[in-house]
């Protein structure tokens, strides 16, 4: 089931989208037995924006199965602007590692963020370890949607060239609809 609804850029533009188009958050299956498409089911309240919280809180769509006496399985989705399974943004997230990746130091990298977006030494070592771990996966993937940055030699130039052309958020939703798990 595709968790990530994608081409969202902003809490903004979720809570737009949410109350012009919600079919759009939709599943097209039900997670668990796959043979009815889900009913809205309510929704349930998340917090989104670190930075200042005017955004928050932030409303996440609960869809539940439609089949007559079927599972009554419920899922949930996501805009991509917010990452399914962590607390920052995907664009926090992203400038950590473009810190990283362009040779900044792990330590002035979370100091500089820490500052200005919040996380800490320990999870912004958390994001780089987690992007090393799952590199080959996800470069897989990411190498069939674009071949190009295949032609990297070492896997943090991969993540420049892919970085450098689209957000941290995109990729995500991307390897999202390839049913890969992301966090």
């Amino acid at each position: 089931m595709l968790r990530i609804v994608p081409l969202v850029a902003s809490l903004k533009e979720h809570l737009d989208r949410l109350s012009e188009k919600p079919e759009d958050y939709r599943p097209a299956g039900c997670p668990q037995c796959g043979v009815a498409r889900p009913w809205r089911h309510g929704h349930y309240d998340r917090k989104g924006d670190r930075d200042g919280g005017q955004q928050n809180p932030v409303p996440v769509p609960r869809y539940v199965c439609g089949r007559k006496g079927g599972c009554q399985a419920t899922c949930s989705t996501v805009p991509s602007c917010l990452p399914p399974r962590r607390w920052y943004l995907w664009s926090v997230q992203m400038a950590a590692l473009m810190g990283l990746l362009s040779g900044m130091s792990l330590r002035r990298c979370a100091d500089t963020l820490g500052r200005i977006l919040g996380p800490s030494h320990s999870t912004v070592r958390r994001w780089w370890r987690w992007l090393q771990s799952r590199h080959d996966l996800f470069s897989f993937h990411l190498r069939n949607h674009e071949p190009e940055w295949g032609r990297a030699v070492h896997w943090t130039e991969f993540w420049r060239r892919a970085l450098a052309q689209q957000p941290l958020r995109e990729l995500m939703a991307y390897l999202d609809q390839q049913r890969l798990i992301v966090p």
